[in-house]
């Protein structure tokens, strides 16, 4: 695991540009410092560092992938650990024994950048494997105290397109439609929008439905979409 993640680290620093490192910290608002890789040299560096060194097992895998999350030193580790999760060499071991290490990494990151990427291309690739399993486990963290696990269930069909549960997306947004949070409100938004390009009846009904419980904000972003019509 060690040398594993020295490797991408030395990868990384290998494309970095320093210049880029304190402006890309400021609007992240990250407290972890950047090393200034900019997203496709990262996602070039973590393939050819994975490819060189493959991992014999699930579980190897997943411990490389808390290994590096656990102890990165730049920001840009921890998109490599997220690199990692959805590494091709590791699609076979995307099993519902994964979800621990998702639920970690969405509530030590507790930003967008990580958790959206978390809850749309691990979450919803589970949900779609595992639905009733995984409709279990989102609608209880739709309820949770962590507004992190809460964004992630909300938002976890945001791919599905004619795939998505409906009432199971209404579940996971309603406890949280007395929030104050903007990451709360825009992820409500945001997943109504995103269905309302399949239904956009259906979406106008429950928004309207509900305009007294809905924030401003997710009523102006759920019908975006509608109003561009």
């Amino acid at each position: 695991m060690l040398k594993l993640h020295q490797e991408l680290r030395q990868a990384l620093e290998r494309v970095a540009d320093p210049a880029k490192a304190e402006p890309m910290r400021r609007y992240m608002k990250s407290a972890i410092p950047y090393l200034g890789v900019q997203t496709p040299a990262l996602r070039k560096a973590c393939r050819e560092v994975f490819h060189g060194r493959p991992l014999a097992s699930a579980l190897l895998w997943r411990k490389a992938c808390l290994s590096i999350w656990r102890n990165a030193k730049y920001r840009e580790e921890r998109y490599g650990a997220l690199e990692l999760t959805g590494h091709m060499l590791y699609r076979q071991y995307q099993a519902l024994d994964t979800l621990p290490m998702y639920e970690e990494m969405v509530v030590t990151g507790a930003w967008w950048d990580y958790v959206d990427l978390i809850a749309a291309h691990r979450l919803g690739p589970l949900l779609l494997a595992y639905p009733a399993a995984m409709k279990r486990t989102m609608l209880q963290w739709s309820r949770s105290r962590d507004m992190w696990k809460r964004r992630s269930a909300i938002l976890c069909q945001l791919s599905f397109e004619k795939q998505t549960d409906l009432k199971m997306l209404y579940l996971c947004i309603e406890p949280s439609f007395g929030s104050k949070e903007f990451f709360l409100q825009k992820a409500i938004g945001w997943a109504l929008r995103q269905y309302a390009w399949i239904d956009a009846r259906e979406i106008a009904r429950y928004v309207d439905q509900h305009k007294v419980r809905l924030s401003a904000l997710s009523k102006r972003e759920a019908l975006k979409n509608i109003s561009r019509r």
